[in-house]
């Protein structure tokens, strides 16, 4: 980590203002290297060596890949929407290559850590290994994913601007092709193909007619942008908390969810609920992660009314800054039929309900956080990236 700790030296006052202002925007896709990373390898340069933790338990270093005719690296990860649209186009490019001798290996390059909360409003999960291992298994991915999270060692020799990044070595392990997989994250808009392109011209002894093009993506999550992260979650941590008192005719009026052009998310909880209180910092993260995006999150507690004080403690120990209702009833029961959303009673319930006030998702019990997110993802109109919503409501 070295070279990036001498590169935090070289950042301007300038510099730095950007980048804290980066850490608000939803994404940061970019065509070109910014002046704070290492260097892109140079093409016919030889493949850095790595030994990488992948989603399958095991170890795996460049020798492994000794036998293939080609081996095409590609740096990518989980919570980037650009590199979530490319899953599929991977595995199509792995299974038809591979009997060519061809191998596909996915390294994950990002600090998890340096992932902001405000990044991640198009994905159910961060970018540390095990999260790597259940989109593997979500998606069927047929290739190894390895994780370089840990210290960047290897991102750090091969220079991967964004995700996907594409790094394509002949027999002899000199790189003939970096940079985008095709020309558009949608499939059916990309007429270019560049890496498939430079994969048959290699195969077929012919030199690569196209041997870089910008690499267009979500950026690398290097470690220092870290502090980003901790100056976003400062931030949040001191905006205003506040808790009302909400009567059974405004609970009709939020089940609705009338000319709100957003998707509501309700939590029912209440302070002496055991699975409540665990699940409500992970809920939390969906606030700070779904914030920009077209969903209200409400919490409604069913304490007695006179515990307002008692509720309002913990919201502020939680830095619940979205709306959070108490039922201003000492019969918790009146608020189902109030609410009317399949709920029985019992606590927590949570309850996905869609623009037009029709019932999407609910949970009696403890959440499962990622079942939810995926959820709230499936319904999600696609805004900033079109091709999302066709995304988390497809299957391959």
């Amino acid at each position: 980590m070295k070279s990036l700790r001498s590169a935090r030296l070289l950042l301007t006052p300038a510099t730095g203002l950007l980048l804290l202002c980066g850490c608000l925007q939803a994404q940061d896709d970019i065509t070109a290297k910014p002046p704070d990373t290492p260097p892109v390898l140079a093409i016919g340069s030889g493949a850095p060596d790595f030994n990488l933790p992948g989603v399958d338990g095991k170890n795996h270093s460049l020798s492994e890949y000794s036998s293939a005719k080609l081996l095409a690296i590609v740096f990518t990860c989980n919570h980037c929407p650009v590199a979530q649209m490319y899953e599929k186009r991977l595995k199509q490019l792995t299974s038809e290559y591979r009997d060519k001798g061809v191998a596909v290996v996915a390294i994950n390059p990002n600090a998890p850590n340096a992932v902001h909360l405000s990044e991640m409003g198009y994905t159910d999960l961060g970018d540390t290994l095990a999260e790597m291992k259940i989109r593997a298994k979500y998606r069927h991915l047929n290739y190894p994913y390895l994780s370089d999270g840990d210290n960047q060692k290897v991102a750090l020799k091969y220079g991967p601007v964004a995700t996907p990044h594409v790094f394509l070595f002949d027999k002899d392990r000199k790189l003939r092709y970096e940079g985008r997989v095709d020309s558009n994250q949608r499939e059916e808009l990309a007429t270019k193909h560049e890496a498939r392109d430079a994969i048959d011209a290699l195969l077929a002894g012919k030199p690569v007619a196209v041997e870089h093009t910008p690499a267009v993506g979500c950026s690398t999550k290097w470690a220092y942008k870290e502090a980003g992260t901790k100056a976003e979650l400062a931030k949040e941590a001191a905006e205003p908390v506040s808790v009302e008192l909400a009567s059974a005719e405004q609970l009709k009026t939020i089940r609705k969810n009338a000319d709100t052009g957003k998707l509501l998310l309700v939590n029912f909880w209440a302070t002496w609920c055991g699975p409540c209180v665990g699940e409500f910092p992970e809920l939390q993260k969906m606030v700070r992660q779904f914030r920009a995006r077209q969903i209200n999150i409400v919490t409604l507690s069913v304490n007695a009314p006179d515990e307002k004080d008692m509720v309002l403690s913990f919201l502020q120990k939680e830095h619940a800054f979205n709306r959070n209702l108490l039922f201003n009833s000492n019969d918790a029961a009146e608020a189902a039929p109030a609410f009317n959303a399949g709920w029985s009673g019992a606590v927590p319930y949570t309850v996905l309900i869609g623009m037009n006030g029709e019932l999407l998702y609910h949970s009696q019990g403890a959440m499962d956080p990622i079942e939810v997110k995926r959820a709230i993802l499936k319904y999600l109109p696609d805004d900033k990236y079109k091709g999302q919503n066709a995304y988390w409501n497809s299957s391959f």
